[in-house]
């Protein structure tokens, strides 16, 4: 699934649930930024629901990014309406995991979503985006001794948790028959 077929499904699903259909934009997918539903849908552990995956990761994304960034899928000008749909596309997220059973994928996201939000009230940007990175590919790889440790660090506030967190990442995306 690409970025923009990511983000197509997201706002097809929200056009069909009442609440944001009226927020939703139909502005084109520009510019170039991580897009974490691809690094997870494309991983050993996602291959049995690849686009329920890629579909959950990227309504947690935009919910994120209706809080500390820059939304693609929905417009709402409102900040306090921002977060209450952000705090919706988080649920959404995460309901569409357990609808697939996959208890491990909201795990993952639900330390990814602590995690972001810990960096950005300490003003660490580089911190959630490592955070992001790592709960990518723990969803599409399985997670690691490794990337647990990482996270430890990064909640103590290690000064090396964002790196630590690049790294078990990097290892995981390549030992791809690793699937827990």
């Amino acid at each position: 699934m690409t970025v923009a077929a990511g983000l197509e499904a997201l706002r097809d699903a929200l056009r069909a649930d009442g609440p944001l259909a009226g927020t939703v934009s139909d502005d084109p997918v520009n510019g170039e930024r991580a897009d974490h539903a691809v690094t997870a849908a494309a991983g050993p552990r996602a291959s049995a629901h690849r686009d329920e995956v890629a579909l959950a990761v990227t309504a947690v994304q935009e919910g994120y990014e209706l809080h500390y960034g820059c939304p693609r899928a929905l417009r709402i000008e409102d900040p306090d309406l921002a977060l209450l749909a952000g705090d919706r596309l988080y649920a959404l997220g995460l309901a569409r995991l357990a609808a697939i059973g996959d208890l491990a994928a909201i795990a993952e996201l639900a330390d990814v979503i602590s995690l972001s939000a810990r960096a950005h009230a300490s003003e660490d940007p580089d911190l959630a985006r490592a955070a992001w990175e790592a709960g990518a590919a723990a969803i599409g790889w399985g997670s690691s001794p490794a990337v647990r440790a990482a996270k430890t660090h990064a909640l103590d506030g290690n000064p090396q948790g964002a790196a630590r967190l690049r790294g078990a990442a990097r290892a995981l995306r390549g030992q791809s028959q690793r699937v827990t």
